[in-house]
């Protein structure tokens, strides 16, 4: 199988920052590196991304294109556009297999060792308007956003049972916020109890939508029609990651079904690493994971000298 496909040293499965700056480090190593993305990023909706030197406020979109820019600007680096559909242990290395998208072509290549950094699937509360709001009203990375909703009346909104946890964690931004559990949400009384004491209230009742206007959110429609007057907030999403292509590999993965690796990026299946959102290591910020995918890429340059 493999003496028919374009051979590379490493292929990259997503192009977020933890692949693409895996890819720029092992271009610079002269490792043959392609960077397979499905042009899907989980933050699309976000129209700035905080927290990365030198790029505060930059579009995610805009950051990427930057790193597929740099990744094809060395001999050894190359990107395409595709969905990866299979990656099987094939000889010495592995058999990939992408769909194409964006008018690009379907992909068959084989790699000495591959590099999962295909990020996570999130699954919101069923809100009718979320989406309209998600990203500009409305957020799931604190550390990413909080600083834009700073003093402002926000709602923590989640079906999770550490939502106590994460709304004294908002707390450092705002003095005014409302816990709404959908009716869902686990929040015991000794944590209610503490919340209050920061000024924090719970309301339990079942949520029937968002409301606002063009400008953005303006507040919570609870199902009983009380709108409670919110200007934005943060969601508490479940994620869980996109590995369908890769369950032939077998990898290890913990309770969440995020990939468990060690502190340099390698997984239980020799020849496969993971870095950025789909382990279990880490927050979820872009500077993060950019950190991760080079730690892997000095790995993986290490070990393909055997």
């Amino acid at each position: 199988m493999a003496a028919s496909r374009e051979r590379y040293d490493v292929v990259v499965v997503g192009g977020g920052p933890a692949g693409l700056s895996a890819a720029v480090n092992l271009a610079r190593a002269r490792r043959h590196t392609l960077v397979i993305d499905s042009n899907r990023p989980r933050n699309a909706a976000t129209l700035h991304a905080h927290g990365f030197l030198t790029r505060d406020g930059i579009s995610p979109l805009e950051l990427r294109a930057l790193g597929r820019h740099e990744v094809e600007s060395y001999p050894c680096g190359a990107t395409h556009f595709g969905l990866v559909t299979a990656v099987v242990r094939d000889g010495d290395g592995f058999a990939v297999d992408a769909s194409g998208v964006r008018g690009e072509p379907d992909l068959h290549v084989f790699a000495r060792v591959v590099l999962i950094t295909s990020g996570l699937k999130e699954t919101l509360p069923a809100l009718p308007s979320l989406r309209g709001f998600y990203g500009t009203s409305v957020h799931s990375c604190m550390e990413c956003d909080g600083y834009e909703k700073r003093d402002m009346p926000l709602a923590l909104i989640g079906e999770s049972g550490d939502l106590a946890e994460r709304a004294l964690l908002l707390a450092q931004w705002s003095a005014d916020i409302i816990v709404f559990t959908n009716g869902v949400g686990t929040v015991t009384a000794d944590a209610e109890a503490r919340l209050a004491a920061r000024g924090i209230r719970v309301e339990r009742r079942p949520i029937d939508d968002l409301v606002g206007e063009r400008a953005g959110m303006t507040g919570v429609r609870l199902a009983d029609g009380e709108v409670v007057a919110r200007a934005g907030g943060f969601i508490r999403p479940f994620y869980s990651p996109a590995l369908d292509y890769a369950a032939s590999l077998e990898l290890e993965t913990d309770a969440a079904g995020l990939v468990v690796v060690d502190d340099t990026g390698a997984t239980s299946a020799p020849g496969v690493y993971a870095a950025g959102d789909p382990t279990a290591a880490g927050p979820q910020q872009l500077v993060v994971a950019a950190g991760a995918g080079a730690v892997a890429a000095a790995r993986i340059n290490r070990d393909l000298l055997d």
